[in-house]
This record gives structure tokens, C-alpha cells and sequence, in this order.
């Protein structure tokens, strides 16, 4: 009896042991899910916190304080965040709905297509916007082609709501998408981009030294905040703001864990109760390490 009284004991004390351990490891495991989930939370509103910083800077009274809004790469530190801001003004972008077929093509020859393709994808562009069902010269796409590809909708034959619709239109693949998309917008309303925040690409796009130009933006006089004139062949550095902005903002905590936010804002305007703008396109995530 003793013996059969000892080895119950010890099984229950095993039975025990194997309890407690597991709570053990499954508390670990919990905390270890919630700290991954606080970091997130908290390299997610840093990046927030730098496009809400970036939009005070860009229309900062003091021009010297100014973050110009060409695209260049903008660092920040927020408590333990390193942020890097990007901000772009979208009259700086191609406007997809007032862009005339020589810019389409000019920028999707720069982007890396061939002279053919690009008259086709730019002609596409056009069909897809234009009221008429006459194709394109280059190719382009109407009803009839959209059903030769197997694909169930026409042409839309109505100005882009949004970039994304590029991804319907006959002839684009993701990779395409891709390169043309930071380059692109249907908010400027203007048939050319103003220069002085274009990229280089658009810039070489519109039949300038899109590199030459870029550099000489950020020749800065520290006296006034702004570009140094004599741009190359006269290009204007300064242009006229639209208070719509593009902005990248890329946080990184000193764990490694980073957050990405990716807007179009507007600012001022019939902007939401309680907010200095208006979103018009939100994208974010985090990436755990």
C-alpha cells in the first residue's frame, strides 16, 4: 500500500509539474504576443506622428523651416522612433486625367518601357479616360479590345477616380503599376507637372535633365529657405503649392521594428471635424522583427 500511495504521489506531483509549466510558457507566450502588439502600436503612431509633423513643416511660416514638398527624404526623432518623411506635392505628378498621350508616353519611356509599348499603354490610358469608342492610333483600348484580352469590362470612358484603376487598364501588370504609381495622380488637375516638385523621372519625362534640376533644388540660401535661382535651362525651383501632399513616413524603433504609413492628404478645405486635413488615400503596416 505504501508503494502504491508513493507512486500516486508522484505522478500527481508530476501532473502538477506539467501544469505549471505550461500556464508557465502559455503566460510567456502571451506576453511575449503583447509586447510584439504594443511595439507595432508604437512604431505605427510614430509614423502617423511624422506625417502629422511633416504637414506642420511644409507650410511653416518661416521658409528656412520650410520641408519643401519635392520629395526629398526628411529625418525626425520621435521619442524612441528614427522617421523618415517623404512628402510630395501632387502638382508634381503626372495627373493622369489631363496629362496629353506625348507625357503619358514620355514617362513610360523613362520608367523603362520601349518606345512601342509606351505609346500603347499611354494611348490605353487615354482610351480609358476618353468619352468616344475611337481607339488610339498607338493601339490603345477600347470596348472591343478589353473583350479580345478575356476581360469582362470595357473601357471606362470616364476620368480615373484613383491611380489604382491603372491596374484595369489593358495592358498594365503589377511590375508597371509599380514603377509608374509615385509618379502618377488625379489630384493636380494640371495637364504639366509643376517642376519644381517633380521627380527626376517626370522631370526627364517633360524633356528636361530631370537629375540636373533635382540638384539644383537643394542648393539651398541659408538666408531665405529657398533653391538658389538659375535652375538649368531656366527651369522654375519655386512653384505654386495645391495643399494636397503625398507623404511616405517610415518609422523605426531601436528594436528593429519598423511602421510604414502612406497617405494623400489635403489640407484645410472641408476638412473633417477635429482634423487639419483630409485623407484621401491611407495605407499602412508594420513589419515585426
Amino acid at each position: 500500500m505504501r508503494g502504491a500511495a508513493l507512486l500516486l504521489v508522484l505522478w500527481l506531483l508530476a501532473l502538477l509539474t506539467a501544469l505549471v509549466g505550461g500556464f508557465a510558457l502559455a503566460a510567456r507566450t502571451e506576453a511575449m504576443q503583447s509586447q510584439v502588439l504594443v511595439r507595432g502600436l508604437v512604431a505605427q503612431n510614430a509614423a502617423r506622428a511624422g506625417l502629422e509633423y511633416a504637414l506642420t513643416r511644409v507650410d511653416a511660416e518661416d521658409a528656412r523651416r520650410q520641408w519643401r514638398p519635392d520629395g526629398s527624404a526628411r529625418t525626425w526623432r520621435y521619442a524612441d522612433a528614427d522617421v523618415t518623411v517623404k512628402i510630395v506635392d501632387e502638382n508634381g505628378k503626372v495627373d493622369i486625367n489631363q496629362a496629353d498621350l506625348t507625357l503619358l508616353t514620355e514617362l513610360l519611356r523613362v520608367l523603362g518601357s520601349s518606345q512601342a509599348e509606351a505609346a500603347r499603354l499611354a494611348a490605353a490610358i487615354v482610351d480609358w479616360r476618353d468619352l468616344d469608342s475611337l481607339t488610339q492610333v498607338a493601339g490603345g483600348g477600347e470596348d472591343a479590345d478589353y473583350a479580345s484580352a478575356g476581360r469582362p469590362y470595357g473601357a471606362k470612358d470616364a476620368e480615373f477616380e484613383g491611380i489604382a484603376e491603372l491596374e484595369q487598364v489593358l495592358g498594365f501588370t503589377p511590375a508597371l503599376y509599380a514603377s509608374i504609381e509615385p509618379h502618377v495622380t488625379v489630384y493636380s488637375g494640371m495637364a504639366r507637372p509643376e517642376p519644381a516638385f517633380a521627380s527626376a523621372q517626370v522631370l526627364d519625362a517633360m524633356g528636361m535633365d530631370g537629375a540636373a534640376v533635382v540638384a539644383q533644388r537643394g542648393n539651398i540660401d541659408p538666408l531665405t529657405g529657398l533653391p538658389r535661382p538659375g535652375g538649368p535651362g531656366g527651369v522654375p525651383l519655386v512653384g505654386s503649392r495645391s495643399g494636397t501632399y503625398s507623404i511616405d513616413s517610415r518609422a523605426r524603433l531601436a528594436d528593429g521594428r519598423e511602421s510604414v504609413l502612406r497617405g494623400v492628404v489635403r489640407v484645410g478645405g472641408n476638412a473633417v471635424p477635429g482634423m487639419a486635413y483630409t485623407a484621401l488615400r491611407w495605407e499602412e503596416g508594420a513589419s515585426p522583427r
